[in-house]
């Protein structure tokens, strides 16, 4: 494995990949990209975290910026302090959901936006041509801290007119929650607390960055929050990962609601109180597009890639957006994928309609994705989504991004890897069975 860069930043195995100097070029490429402006820095809790934290401060001050350190805190929050702070942009210390061992700069601009590719690239060549000065003494850059981020981050949530603490408070909620020893091991309390829920139970609640379980919050890693449920009988559970920008729920039952369903919920909750547009990727899963129907709306699909969907989200002025991953993107706080934002809009929905967690999961329709990949060693990827485009013409398949290809009974999404020599297949029907048929069906179509 070697280091991974990308128009969103870098990222790599700490000691080998990662290492203080590539953290030095990049960071001193982006202070530069900036113009030496006002940049917040902020990271998650994985152990190389305060290490890379120091590089990037003092990197920054040396390219002349002003810093304004945030400490531990969820990238939405460091989001939320473009915002507060009129910055110039934001460099988040976080790996994501990749392994403890691994860590990464995520870059934001003045907008607390991912980069596009463009102002990604820009930085990029900055960091290769190594055309970044270095300020004189008199000339470095400041850092202060500010360390009530998070509280503003809160407070601008219970601000939303759609969230009521008191109707939230009024149905004593339990809530259980595993932020896996990440950002959300202090943010998803305090969230909770600020809304009155009754009663919080964790698990993995300690912010040591050594993660209790794989970190990607998928179903085969959440047995443990699943039982905890059950367990001590909560109406809901809530799961993120370690930078707290992706969130997966658990019913009242136990029972996982699906990755998809996150978005799914904010999607009919937020349509409810504003009529218009909704966005998300095309990866993402069709309920998506039931739940924009019920409204009357239009579903709009993009690129996959957070900044992909919040381009769309502003070219159609949608209300509301996200990805089929857990991400909710909620314009009206910031255009970035957050949970705890998340967290609050699904507590308001099962308060308002006197529902449970698994009344509402079961008035969903039921869609199974499926993932695979086809390697493509001697074989042309470029040829393959041809051929895949002229076979299933009559379908009028998106080649938006790869090829995707709407049949009556679910769809199958053929696209390029940018890091292997493979072609990814994203395939979804009504059962695990309906989803692997539609894909082998077009992958021996393309053979």
């Amino acid at each position: 494995m070697s280091l991974m860069i990308s128009v969103s930043g870098i990222r790599g195995v700490f000691g080998t990949d990662l290492t203080p100097e590539n953290l030095t070029q990049y960071t001193a490429a982006f202070g530069q990209w900036t113009g030496g402006g006002k940049i917040v820095v902020g990271r998650d809790t994985r152990v190389t975290g305060q290490i890379c934290e120091d590089i990037v401060c003092a990197t920054l001050q040396s390219v002349g910026c002003e810093v304004i350190k945030v400490g531990i805190a969820p990238t939405p929050t460091v989001a939320m302090g473009v915002l507060k702070h009129k910055a110039d942009g934001a460099i988040i210390i976080s790996a994501s959901h990749n392994p403890e061992e691994w860590n990464a700069l995520k870059l934001l601009n003045s907008k607390s936006e991912f980069l596009d590719a463009d102002q990604g690239n820009d930085v990029i060549d900055i960091s290769k041509e190594q055309s970044y000065s270095y300020k004189k003494f008199d000339e470095i850059g400041t850092v202060t801290e500010d360390p009530d981020l998070l509280d503003y981050h809160i407070q601008k949530i219970l601000d939303l007119p759609y969230i009521d603490p008191d109707l939230i408070a009024s149905k004593g909620f339990s809530v259980a929650i595993d932020p896996v020893n990440g950002t959300g091991a202090t943010s998803l309390p305090k969230l909770l607390k600020a809304l009155d829920v009754n009663t919080i139970e964790t698990i993995n609640d300690e912010p040591s960055g050594l993660f209790a379980h794989v970190a990607e919050p998928l179903p085969e890693h959440l047995g443990d929050i699943c039982e905890l449920v059950k367990e001590k009988k909560c109406d809901i559970g809530f799961v993120t990962d370690p930078d707290s920008d992706r969130l997966a729920i658990v019913s009242d039952k136990g029972s996982l609601f699906g990755e998809e369903y996150t978005q799914a919920a904010a999607f009919d909750f937020l349509l409810d109180k504003k009529k218009g547009a909704c966005a998300t990727n095309l990866s993402s899963s069709r309920v998506a597009e039931d739940i924009a129907q019920k409204y009357e709306v239009q579903c709009h699909r993009s690129a996959v890639g957070e900044i992909n969907v919040v381009k769309k989200m502003q070219e159609v002025n949608a209300v509301i957006g996200g990805e089929g991953n857990g991400g909710v993107i909620n314009p009206d706080l910031h255009y970035g994928r957050d949970a705890l934002v998340g967290m609050a809009m699904v507590l308001q929905l099962l308060a308002e309609r006197d529902i449970t967690a698994d009344e509402y999961r079961n008035s969903l329709p039921d869609y199974v994705i499926r993932k695979s990949k086809m390697k493509l060693a001697d074989v042309d990827g470029d040829a393959i989504l041809a051929k895949a485009k002229n076979i299933f013409q009559k379908y009028d398949p998106d080649t938006t991004d790869g090829v995707k290809i709407d049949f009556e009974n679910g769809w199958v999404h053929l696209r390029k890897s940018n890091t292997e020599p493979i072609i990814r297949i994203y395939s979804e029907g009504s059962s695990a069975e309906e989803a692997k048929e539609l894909a082998d069906q077009v992958v021996n179509a393309v053979q």
